[in-house]
């Protein structure tokens, strides 16, 4: 149970920006950051609907409510999955060959097409956030979306091929067993089923939204470059979480 534990920990350490303790690393929990991805899903779902009832209690206008939701997510995660979303998207737009898209990747510099990715990406963020606060949307279900983009790009992670230059996506495949993709799964599962019996249809098609939005940008960045890496991760994981708030935002 220690060893989960420091794990979990472990875990929090590399996906959240909360404040910890002390830092604590063992290579022999390594493997276990994959599976309590999901776990950390939670607790920082948990925080985001947490940040929106406080600010539904205030008297904060609905535009500003709106504008903090939206930032919410990014900045409990230390713009960590961002980060890989603007590198992504200079990549794969360039149009360019594979060893240039590599080299663009990995390149620290920030290119024109991130910088209009990230300003697309905001504002339809704002305007589904803006739509599901303005409607009286059940915030519960941002829990579920925070839960289920990150049981998807757990699996990605567990169950394709990483790109070799991913010094990332292979230190998290390192020892990981056939158990820990049947608990992401099982998580996965469980999320799909309380969005059902909380939120009824919407939930599902919330959730439903996060798991075809990651899908099609995971397939979509995976052709690209012949492999997963950390940065096409968070690429698709912020778009699956967009796709969840704007279905979200629309559903009756």
């Amino acid at each position: 149970m220690k060893r989960y534990t420091k794990g979990l920990y472990m875990s929090l350490g590399m996906f959240s920006a909360i404040p910890l303790p002390r830092h604590l690393w063992d290579d022999a929990c390594l493997h276990l950051l994959l599976p309590c991805f999901p776990i950390i899903g939670i607790l920082l779902g948990a925080l985001w609907w947490g940040v929106a009832q406080l600010l539904l209690l205030s008297a904060i206008h609905i535009v500003l409510i709106a504008a903090i939701l939206t930032v919410t997510p990014f900045l409990l995660t230390g713009f960590l999955h961002l980060d890989g979303y603007m590198d992504t998207s200079d990549a794969v737009l360039s149009r360019r060959g594979l060893e240039e898209k590599l080299r663009i990747l990995k390149d620290p510099h920030t290119g024109a097409f991130s910088v209009v990715m990230l300003a697309i990406l905001f504002l339809w963020q704002f305007a589904a956030v803006y739509a599901v606060v303005d409607l009286g949307k059940n915030l519960l279900l941002l829990v579920f979306i925070a839960v289920i983009s990150r049981c998807c790009a757990s699996l990605s992670l567990l169950s394709l091929h990483a790109m070799p230059q991913s010094g990332y996506a292979n230190l998290l495949k390192q020892n990981t067993r056939r158990s820990h993709t049947v608990f992401v799964t099982v998580v996965a599962v469980f999320a799909i089923a309380a969005s059902l019996l909380l939120a009824g249809l919407p939930g599902l098609a919330t959730v439903g939204a996060v798991i075809v939005g990651f899908a099609a940008a995971m397939a979509y960045s995976y052709t690209a470059f012949h492999g997963i890496s950390g940065d096409l991760t968070g690429f698709s994981l912020v778009i699956s979480e967009l796709c969840g708030l704007i279905i979200l935002g629309v559903m009756p």
